[in-house]
């Protein structure tokens, strides 16, 4: 009704821009007649002419036309691309701050160079996030070429290592002159579909030289922990980042959405036995299911009944398991059991070198690094029999949420967005925008086809992949597991079809796997590793035109889904690797009622309906019922993991709050001078402490009193402040209780949580005053920084000059009460 009314609010903002990109276009000519150095030099000019200082009054939206053009005429000369118009209309609505929804092989990566130089012209650098360290490096090498072209520094920051784009670099690497470069870098591109791209093409630099460049590609997770350890640094020096300016979010639904439930922890071992994981290893594969534990399916949860847990204790030989061994023996045995039943091998994780590691369940790729919180990566590490870590203490902690929103201005693209625009709205004020494509679309979406059980299924899409290989059509098919992945690799292989298997196993050879895929016959088997980013190429290769012929004749790329995701978004990302840049393509999903999100939240009583029927379990069913409810399925764990994404949002703005006011504090401290610093020490003293304070101090050196003095707050701040993270995570646990006392628990958590923090701070003045006042100054020398600066050095350590009252101890006065209720404060 109200698009009758107003009309389609989307067709209107992209006729709204329609006279700016017909002004680029008109500028295009103009371009063409510059030399590479006239070029080079407008990026000065728009610089200046930015610039108030320098006398400049001009905004980047007046400079827009001219810098697209700009941009757009580097491309055509380093990299032989033109943008389309509707990549200009993509970068206008990055540049104002929305999300262009941008289908599969409608170059996105290209779009994003306009904003990305526009805005770097501020000085300010800007980034583009991306979903893994292999797009980092490609979309540094390729679009670096623009960039350089135009004078801009491109940066890379992958989770090994960090890199620059140098031209020079590169020549020396492949030991080729100049005029062959371009050519050599070409050649990679076409033999690896330009995905894969080599890091021996870019020179390694330290983080902060790849952050000071204009223009910094990376990954989510890098930028956020970079962030957390900028928070934890006791050295200016070591900081690595500059301001929030302005981001480009690669694959928005992916990171924004999808990955906002885990939020981004750096933790610290803490020492506990792995022998109580290893213990419960052995005794929780003793306990059956329904009889010892049961399975909540949606809620992903599984609890002990009264009669598994006699079980245990007759095991342990104890009577009662809570008031023998206490609440951390429990804690020990619930996450035993979660990880043999809900946690699976090559589905959830996979054993590599000895390690556990984690598998993203929205791309199917590894993950290094990261860890399952509550012990549950120990459980799982002991089931596996592999070298069980020690638990962690949470140091510092952010969720993507809070991260992004930092940003002065924020934007994104993606191929899906539209059915999470709500989303987007509500969480990050950004706007949808569909932005159309270059050329119509003829793609076919086949209905699904739905079978009894999974055997039946499997048995289906062999013989679909049969009939596309004896046709030379290619298959991409795509799967939820590595787990379901090799399973169909083995009935592929048992039936004599030659292909691909693409997992996080595999994940060296991704790019010549995909490279391969549209080749005339292909059969790639994939997980979701080839569900974004990823451009497959009719054909194979750009330049091979005669079986990309081929393979338009036979249909183009069919893609075979073999089950359906918890979100539309990410069936539809799988969809969107056939028909790119209006070529022919078929996509299709078989499902079963045997797949995990029909058995979670499908209907019982389809199930009931097709054993009543007696339908074989190889017969495809087709029916509107089965239909709906696979879509409402859908809809349902859409809208139960958004509830969890905002529940976490709320409990985490509380937290928020409080970790932008330390680390505000801390930043501070890390770059005051001795005056700031002296301000700070005489706010928190008597005047007959800071008498006896400077007393002590008074020989050494001021440099050596501002270090030991930021030691000291630091060190203190970063004590309480993971106390605090702990205590904090303990009320949010607690607090649920409190609904049974008719009681908002996030009201309740908001409440006591301000309590808490403004004891926080009272305990962190106490703490620095107690230790600058308890340090005591021993003269040492130091022979490694002796031999380095070839002089005697004088270094100071920290030591407690009297034995130390804990906070917790009985106060010395007698009084019966603990110190921190007593004298402490005095």
């Amino acid at each position: 009704m109200l698009e009758k009314l107003f009309g389609d609010p989307n067709k209107r903002y992209l006729k709204k821009i329609q006279p700016v990109i017909d002004k680029i276009n008109q500028l295009e000519k103009d371009f063409e007649h510059f030399s590479n150095e006239e070029l080079r030099n407008k990026t000065e000019d728009f610089k200046k002419r930015l610039n108030p200082p320098a006398g400049g009054k001009e905004s980047l939206d007046d400079i827009l036309p001219e810098a697209f053009a700009l941009v757009r005429e580097a491309a055509k000369r380093s990299l032989k691309q033109r943008h389309f118009d509707v990549q200009l209309m993509g970068g206008i609505v990055l540049h104002q701050g929305k999300i262009a929804e941008m289908k599969t092989g409608e170059g996105k990566t290209l779009a994003a160079t306009l904003p990305l130089y526009l805005n770097a012209l501020t000085g300010q650098g800007v980034h583009l996030i991306t979903v893994n360290d292999y797009l980092a490096r490609r979309d540094t090498v390729w679009m670096g070429q623009i960039y350089h072209l135009l004078g801009l520094t491109t940066g890379c920051l992958n989770h090994e290592a960090s890199y620059i784009y140098d031209p020079q670099y590169i020549q020396e690497k492949v030991q080729s002159p100049k005029s062959k470069v371009q050519s050599e870098l070409d050649k990679k591109r076409d033999e690896l579909g330009g995905f894969k791209v080599f890091a021996e093409y870019l020179r390694p630099v330290s983080r902060k030289e790849a952050y000071q460049c204009d223009i910094t590609y990376g990954t989510n997770s890098e930028f956020g922990f970079d962030y957390l350890r900028d928070n934890m640094a006791y050295d200016k020096d070591d900081l690595v980042q500059r301001i929030f300016n302005y981001a480009i979010v690669d694959e928005v639904d992916s990171i924004l959405i999808d990955e906002a439930r885990n939020p981004l922890i750096i933790s610290a071992p803490d020492v506990e036995s792995a022998k109580l994981y290893e213990q419960f290893a052995e005794i929780v594969p003793r306990l059956k299911k329904e009889n010892d534990y049961k399975i909540d399916e949606k809620m992903r949860a599984v609890t002990l009944t009264n009669a598994g847990m006699d079980k245990i204790e007759q095991i342990l030989g104890i009577k009662d398991i809570y008031s023998e061994k206490g609440i951390q023996i429990v804690h020990h045995l619930e996450q035993a059991l979660r990880a043999e039943v809900l946690f699976k091998r090559d589905k959830d994780y996979v054993v590599k070198n000895g390690e556990v590691i984690i598998v993203d369940e929205f791309t199917g790729r590894l993950m290094p690094g990261r860890r399952y919180s509550g012990g549950v990566h120990q459980a799982i590490e002991a089931k596996e029999k592999v070298k069980v870590q020690q638990e962690s203490r949470t140091l510092a902690t952010i969720t993507f949420q809070n991260f992004f929103r930092m940003y002065k201005k924020l934007a994104g693209m993606t191929g899906t967005a539209l059915t999470s625009a709500e989303e987007f709205d509500k969480v990050y004020k950004l706007n949808v925008v569909v932005v159309p494509t270059n050329k119509p679309m003829i793609r076919k979406n086949l209905p699904d086809i739905v079978y009894k059980t999974e055997k039946g299924k499997f048995q289906a899409v062999i013989k679909k992949i049969k009939e596309c290989y004896q046709k030379k059509q290619p298959v991409l098919v795509g799967t939820v597991s590595i787990e379901k992945n090799e399973l169909l690799g083995n009935l592929l292989k048992r039936e004599g079809i030659p292909h691909n298997l693409l997992n996080a196993k595999q994940h060296e050879k991704e790019g010549e796997i995909i490279a391969q895929t549209g080749k005339p016959g292909m059969v790639t088997v994939a997980t979701n590793m080839a569900g974004r980013g990823v451009d497959i190429i009719l054909g194979g290769n750009p330049q091979n035109l005669e079986d990309a012929e081929k393979v338009k004749a036979a249909g183009g790329l069919f893609v075979i889904g073999t089950e359906r995701h918890e979100a539309r978004r990410i069936d539809n990302q799988l969809r969107g690797r056939s028909g790119r840049q209006g070529d022919p393509g078929i996509n299709q999903f078989f499902v079963s009622l045997e797949d995990e999100l029909m058995t979670r939240f499908g209907s019982d009583r389809i199930k009931k309906l097709m054993d009543a029927l007696k339908i074989p379990e190889d017969q495809p069913i087709q029916n509107k019922l089965i239909s709906n409810s696979i879509e409402k399925a859908q809809a349902r764990i859409e809208g139960y993991n958004f509830d969890i994404r905002h529940h976490v949002l709320e409990y985490d703005e509380v937290m928020n709050k409080q970790r932008t006011a330390i680390y505000k504090i801390r930043r501070e401290i890390l770059l005051a001078n001795q005056e700031e610093l002296k301000k700070r020490v005489e706010e928190l003293l008597t005047k007959e402490e800071l008498k006896q304070y400077e007393e002590k101090f008074k020989e050494i050196s001021a440099d050596e009193r501002i270090n030991l003095e930021k030691f000291v707050i630091l060190r203190t701040i970063d004590i309480f402040w993971m106390e605090h993270l702990e205590t904090m995570e303990c009320l949010r646990q607690s607090v649920n209780l409190r609904a049974y006392g008719q009681r908002d628990p996030l009201v309740e958590y908001k409440n006591e949580g301000r309590r808490l923090f403004g004891q926080l701070m009272q305990e962190i003045d106490n703490g620095i005053a107690e230790m600058l006042l308890k340090v005591e100054l021993k003269q040492r020398t130091d022979s490694s920084i002796q031999a380095a600066k070839n002089n005697q050095n004088t270094k100071y350590q920290i030591q407690n000059t009297k034995h130390k009252v804990g906070r917790n101890d009985p106060c010395p006065c007698g009084s019966g009460k603990k110190w921190k209720k007593c004298c402490m404060n005095k």
